[in-house]
């Protein structure tokens, strides 16, 4: 089969497709032959070496895809050959609070061999079965982007129609941000460095939109919007950059996700908004299969699209993630692997 390998030493140069073996099935495991996969945040540090410099390699990177199960080992119940299905971003979490071991070990795309590779062999238990309505490109969407918004919401916030949620950008956590709580009745403010972006973002349902390349002090603006009260929840995703606009953005006894560094991870934060807001600050690690068949069961009753900006084929992966690093995309961006 062929794959891709970062390979000797960490860099998008060395990023490179190999060959392996066919891998076979063995008890309780599911041989995938995979369709698509889409890129994360996450998966760009980790080709870098910016993630995790002391994992092993090679490795094949990326964490999120989808494909169909082609061939069963002895005693899987949970899925048969035909179905279409997506990884679990943590192969050993169901449910529950996680333990250092699920996490640990058992993330793909570093420590575990991600999907960016033809076939791959996952333990029944860290497959989800992909909705009927969502082709290959869609579903590769879901395993950390969708799940994430949902643990966001929904697993830790505790979301209730009439709230307001404010999504920082147009990336895919916040996109599926906007979707799935403009599903659960809440009024969304999103922030983009870009006007059309925004526009798009409204067409979507967003109820007000921010360019913070204008507006420096956006929380500001946040404040205004809300009739100086501040919102219920935010899904912070910049980090460094933006966790002192997001906490000042939100409501006394208000809720703040935080997600990602995109903008870094690493700097001195002012706790005063924290103490004197009553907030409640949780770190977001993606979630459990549970919440990936909750997500699955809403998106299919309310019919949502995730948001593809463009699919890339299988020899354009560098292209793809260099698409990614420059922050153009609206949504997920997405390789084809098995056409």
């Amino acid at each position: 089969m062929n794959c891709y390998e970062i390979q000797e030493t960490f860099g998008l140069e060395n990023l490179n497709k190999a060959e392996r073996p066919d891998p076979k099935p063995g008890p309780g495991e599911v041989l995938i032959k995979v369709k698509a996969v889409s890129i994360n945040f996450r998966d760009i540090l980790m080709v870098r070496g910016h993630y995790n410099p002391r994992q092993p390699l090679p490795l094949i990177p990326f964490s999120d895809g989808c494909g169909e199960v082609v061939d069963v080992g002895d005693g899987v119940s949970r899925v048969a050959v035909g179905d279409r299905v997506c990884n679990t971003f943590f192969q050993e979490w169901a449910d529950g609070t996680p333990n250092q071991t699920e996490v640990g070990r058992s993330s793909m795309g570093g420590p575990l061999d991600g999907m960016l590779s033809e076939l791959v062999v996952l333990n029944e238990n860290g497959v989800v079965k992909l909705p009927d309505y969502l082709s290959f490109e869609e579903g590769a969407t879901l395993p950390c982007a969708a799940v994430t918004a949902w643990s966001c919401l929904f697993r830790h916030g505790s979301l209730k129609p009439g709230d307001t949620v404010l999504a920082l950008g147009t990336g895919g956590v916040s996109i599926f941000t906007l979707q799935l709580a403009k599903m659960a009745g809440a009024q969304v403010i999103i922030t983009s460095s870009s006007d059309d972006k925004l526009a798009r973002a409204k067409e979507m349902g967003a109820d007000h939109g921010i360019n913070y390349s204008e507006n420096e002090k956006w929380s500001k603006e946040v404040r205004a919007l809300t009739g100086g009260v501040g919102v219920d929840h935010v899904v912070e995703v910049g980090g460094v950059g933006t966790i002192d606009n997001s906490l000042k953005s939100t409501r006394m006894g208000g809720h703040v996700s935080m997600v990602g560094i995109l903008t870094g991870g690493a700097a001195q934060v002012n706790l005063i908004p924290v103490l004197m807001g009553d907030i409640r600050v949780q770190g977001v690690f993606v979630g459990p299969r549970q919440s990936f068949d909750e997500l699955n069961a809403a998106i299919t009753h309310h019919g949502i699209k995730p948001v593809v900006d463009k699919v890339f084929g299988f020899d354009e992966v560098r292209e793809a993630i260099e698409h990614v690093g420059s922050g153009k995309h609206f949504g997920k961006v997405v390789i084809s692997v098995n056409e």
